[in-house]
């Protein structure tokens, strides 16, 4: 079935992308830091740490968190939208001699990306929170679609009302709403500046 969207949504799609390939182009982003956020590590390597699986990086940029799980074990899947993003996390993870399938595509449109799953490991650094809110829906039944039982999402994400846009930002009440057959478990509010959290959500159920 085809698709309708709207002239505003496609506009903000459009526009999304604009910033996004503006942001690589341009120079480092920064939610790019370089180094895998504490809050992963944690995950991985902590008390109460997951066993290595398969994992699903959504917006992976230039791979720094793909590649960082991929050191510990886990095989993983990347998907980003931006050529520049995806070429720079190809390389990245040759560099480190770890096997990271890299893809170019739209995390609310995991069916075309190829990238059938299931997953034990969702991390988000910051994608969810750009989409607009038309395309929500889809990302949250694509993720559950592949979600293996038990799956656990780690997600970054500021609040609303950070950017000047209409959509930008999400809230514990809003993925509670969204993520149907998922707990939400923590919310940890992050160092920024401006508001900001992590959030863990858990898989209630078994694979779709």
């Amino acid at each position: 079935m085809r698709e309708t969207r709207t002239a505003a949504e496609l506009d903000q799609e459009a526009a999304v992308r604009r910033a996004l390939e503006d942001y690589y182009r341009d120079g480092k982003p920064p939610w790019d830091s370089g180094v895998a956020p504490p809050e992963l590590v944690a995950v991985v390597e902590g008390p109460g740490a997951l066993p290595s699986g398969r994992a699903l990086e959504l917006g992976c940029g230039t791979g720094t968190n793909s590649v960082y799980l991929a050191r510990h074990g886990w095989q993983v899947a990347a998907v980003d939208l931006v050529d520049r993003a995806v070429r720079q996390a190809r390389e990245k993870a040759d560099a480190a001699g770890v096997d990271v399938t890299v893809l170019c595509g739209d995390a609310t449109r995991l069916d075309e990306v190829g990238v059938p799953g299931p997953y034990d490991l969702f991390f988000d650094l910051s994608c969810y929170c750009g989409i607009p809110t038309h395309r929500r829906d889809a990302y949250a039944s694509g993720l559950t679609a592949r979600a293996a039982p038990g799956a656990r999402l780690l997600m970054f994400g500021y609040g609303p009302g950070v950017l000047d846009d209409q959509f930008s930002g999400t809230s514990a009440d809003e993925l509670r709403s969204r993520f149907a057959g998922w707990h939400l478990t923590d919310v940890t509010p992050g160092t920024n500046p401006f508001p900001t959290f992590w959030f863990t959500l858990q898989h209630d159920g078994a694979a779709m």
